[in-house]
């Protein structure tokens, strides 16, 4: 079982930051891959960034709304993974989850999910 919790979420003024943090507990080794996920009111979740170890590097991947915008990186030593948010938008204002899985294909599809952590864009 892996536990995951979030922190970093408030409320910000466009074209602001926030830096939103997941620590990952319990069984770390099926955390390889880990990935925020936002979702809106009605909506289902959709995957912001996700971060995968690498022997090198780590590969990352974005969606297109928040390339250049947003930066996922992680600290394995604090079994920890970041979403740095710059520039925000309104429409950004959702509740982000953190995920983590095994792999890049699982993320999203494992059950190991945060709380959520509340991000808000005012205009």
């Amino acid at each position: 079982q892996v536990q995951l919790v979030e922190s970093g979420g408030g409320l910000v003024q466009a074209g602001g930051s926030l830096t939103l943090s997941c620590e990952a507990s319990g069984s770390v080794f099926s955390t390889n891959a880990m990935g925020w996920y936002r979702q809106y009111p009605g909506k289902q979740r959709e995957l912001v960034a996700g971060i995968v170890a690498g022997i090198v590097r780590d590969t990352t991947i974005y969606a297109d709304s928040v390339k250049g915008r947003f930066t996922i990186s992680r600290d394995n030593a604090k079994n920890t993974v970041y979403l740095q948010m710059n520039s925000l938008k309104p429409e950004d204002t959702a509740l982000y989850y953190c995920n983590a899985a095994a792999n890049l294909a699982l993320l999203g599809l494992s059950g190991y999910w945060g709380q959520g952590t509340q991000v808000t864009v005012s205009s």
